[in-house]
C-alpha cells in the first residue's frame, strides 16, 4: 500500500481529500492532507528501535503537549500514522532562532515543555539519555561493521568524560531535538511540534541542541542560560552546560552514522556525518581547553 493509499484508507475524511507531501523531514514521511474547509497533517512512521523511537510515547508526548498549549491537537491515531491539526505558520530557521527577541520568545515555550507538560503526560513515559543512545549507537556501529568503526573508541571515550562533567543532574520533561524547524511562528505566537525523541531529561541537553543546531555565538548561549535559569551564568552551569552541548553535537553524528546504514529516506547522511563530526570536534577542543 503506498503511502497515499493508506491515508485515505484512514477512515476519517469526510470527502475526497488532497495530498501533497511535506519535505524535508528525516525521520518520517509528512504529508499535508486538506479535507473540504479543514486542513491535517499525516505522520508516517513506524517504531525505530534503533533510534529509540517508540511511537506510543510520542503519541502520548504529543497530547501532552496540547493540553499544555504548545503543540496542535492530535485528530486521529493508529499503528504508524499520526494526524495532527494543521497550523498555518512559517518553521523558524536557524537565523530566526539566533536573533535575540525571537529567543526572547523562544525560552518561555521551552521552559513550558520542561516544567507544564508533566501535569498532562499519561501512561508509561521514557527517558531519553544521551549518553545511554551515544553508547548504543557505538555498540550498533561496530556490530554493523560501520565505515566509522575507526573512530568509535575514541568518541565513546570522549562521551564518558563529558558524562562525568556534565552532572549533576536536574531532571525536566524534554523535546531532545530542538532543531530550528520544530518551531513554528503563526505570527501570533510560537509552536513546537515533532515529539519523536521527547522523554525525561536534562534541561541542558534541549539547551545544548538548540545552540549546537542553530550554530549560536557565546554571547547568544550565555542570553540563552541566563534568561533561561534567570539568574548570571556561573563556570560550574557553563561546565556543564558545554559538557551537554558537546554530547548533543555527538549525539546528532551518530544519528547520522546509523541513518547511513539503516534510513530509507533520500538524504545525503554522509555529508551530514561529516558536517556534524567537524561540529563536534571543534566544540570538544573548546570544551578541553575551558575545562
Amino acid at each position: 500500500m503506498t503511502p497515499e493509499e493508506r491515508i485515505h484508507a484512514l477512515g476519517i475524511w469526510q470527502g475526497p481529500i488532497d495530498i501533497v507531501p511535506i519535505t524535508g523531514g528525516l525521520t518520517n514521511r509528512n504529508y499535508l492532507v486538506r479535507d473540504g474547509a479543514k486542513r491535517r497533517v499525516v505522520r508516517l512512521g513506524d517504531d525505530i528501535p534503533i533510534h529509540h523511537i517508540n511511537r506510543q510515547n510520542e503519541l502520548a508526548a504529543s497530547r501532552a503537549a496540547h493540553a499544555a498549549g504548545i503543540s496542535p491537537a492530535v485528530i486521529h491515531h493508529a499503528p504508524g500514522v499520526l494526524v495532527l491539526d494543521f497550523i498555518d505558520a512559517t518553521p523558524l530557521s536557524p537565523d530566526d532562532v539566533r536573533r535575540p527577541e525571537t529567543l526572547a520568545r523562544l525560552i518561555p515555550l521551552i521552559r513550558a515543555c520542561h516544567n507544564d507538560m508533566v501535569r498532562h503526560f499519561r501512561g508509561q513515559a521514557l527517558i531519553f539519555w544521551v549518553f545511554h543512545v551515544i553508547r548504543d549507537y557505538i555498540a550498533n556501529l561496530k556490530a554493523a561493521g560501520s565505515p566509522h568503526a575507526p573512530l568509535l573508541n575514541e568518541l565513546l571515550a570522549k562521551a564518558e568524560c563529558l558524562e562525568e562533567a556534565a552532572g549533576p543532574f536536574e531532571i525536566v520533561f524534554g523535546h531532545n531535538d530542538l532543531l530550528a524547524a520544530n518551531f513554528l511562528d503563526d505570527g501570533r505566537r510560537l509552536w513546537l511540534i515533532d515529539w519523536d525523541y521527547a522523554g525525561f531529561n536534562t534541561p541542558l541537553f534541549d539547551l545544548g541542541g538548540l545552540a549546537s543546531n542553530s550554530e549560536f555565538s557565546e554571547e547568544a548561549e550565555r542570553l540563552m542560560l541566563e534568561t533561561y535559569f534567570d539568574r548570571p551564568l556561573t563556570d560550574d552551569l557553563s561546565r556543564r552546560y558545554q559538557a551537554m552541548k558537546c554530547a548533543s553535537l555527538l549525539r546528532e553524528t551518530l544519528w547520522s552514522m546509523i541513518s547511513e546504514i539503516h534510513s530509507t529516506i533520500d538524504f545525503d547522511y554522509a555529508t551530514y556525518t561529516a558536517e556534524n563530526l567537524a561540529r563536534f570536534e571543534r566544540a570538544y577542543r573548546a570544551f578541553e581547553q575551558d575545562h
